[in-house]
């Protein structure tokens, strides 16, 4: 169903309003994928223009509650800086404040996620192995991160960052992925490539035995897919075609 046309009733820059639209989207079509947690987990987006400063979702909201309005803006050290009168997660908080602040511009935008395949590949003991296309495309560009329980603990964001290194990617192991890249189209295309991957594997190793793709033939995979890749536009041409089909189903995301 479609909603009037409204208009923001906030000051906010023409930039801002931009990155909630796209966040709110985002969320809107991770819940129509079914990556939702209830009103758990998050995606997050640095404010253009602002330092130390991002918007979250507010806790207590499904994933298709969201908003371009109610997205909370809030900066590093918890502070709520925006018109959202709703909480964050504190959960949700730590782990992506750490990450904003501490990465720059190659963690601008970052999703963490609980879905089934992706937390039974983070519980595996291998990881993601290359048994197939799309785990081929992440071999040796993810970081691992051993379980400490809920993260709300400021410290364990240094172990988060160094476990990182320089990838986009970190399983938290027994627990699930953190994605994150320079934009939302690019954190939501590694995302949907990294899920295809976990299913994949799942029902792979269900079967048995895996066949292993060797290390040869995943280098030639990643220099040939680096080149289709950036003909997709970096996940812009995928990200517009989900939010079309999104705002066919409920355009409120947009207002």
């Amino acid at each position: 169903m479609a909603t009037q046309m409204k208009t923001r009733d906030f000051e906010c820059t023409d930039a801002e309003w931009q990155a909630r639209q796209d966040l709110a989207a985002c969320y809107r079509i991770f819940d129509h994928l079914g990556w939702g947690e209830s009103i758990y987990n998050h995606i997050s987006v640095a404010v253009p223009g602002e330092e130390d400063v991002f918007l979250i979702n507010p806790f207590g909201l499904l994933y298709d509650e969201v908003t371009a309005s109610n997205l909370v803006k809030i900066d590093v050290e918890g502070n709520n800086v925006g018109p959202s009168q709703y909480m964050v997660n504190k959960a949700g908080f730590t782990q992506h404040a750490y990450f904003h602040k501490n990465l720059g511009s190659r963690a601008n935008a970052i999703c963490h996620v609980h879905t089934t395949a992706t937390m039974a590949v983070c519980s595996h003991k291998d990881g993601l192995v290359p048994t197939n296309f799309y785990a081929c495309n992440f071999q040796d560009q993810i970081g691992y991160h051993d379980f400490e329980g809920v993260t709300v603990r400021p410290d364990e964001g240094e172990r988060l960052v160094e476990n990182l290194g320089d990838h986009s990617i970190l399983m938290l192991r027994n627990h699930g992925p953190v994605v994150m890249d320079k934009t939302i189209p690019g954190m939501f295309v590694k995302m949907w490539a990294l899920q295809r991957a976990c299913e994949i594997q799942v029902a792979t190793l269900s079967q048995g035995e895996a066949n292993v793709i060797s290390r040869e033939v995943v280098d030639v995979h990643q220099r040939d897919i680096a080149v289709m890749t950036s003909q997709g536009g970096a996940g812009v041409f995928d990200f517009e075609a989900w939010k079309r089909r999104v705002s066919k189903i409920d355009d409120s995301w947009k207002y």
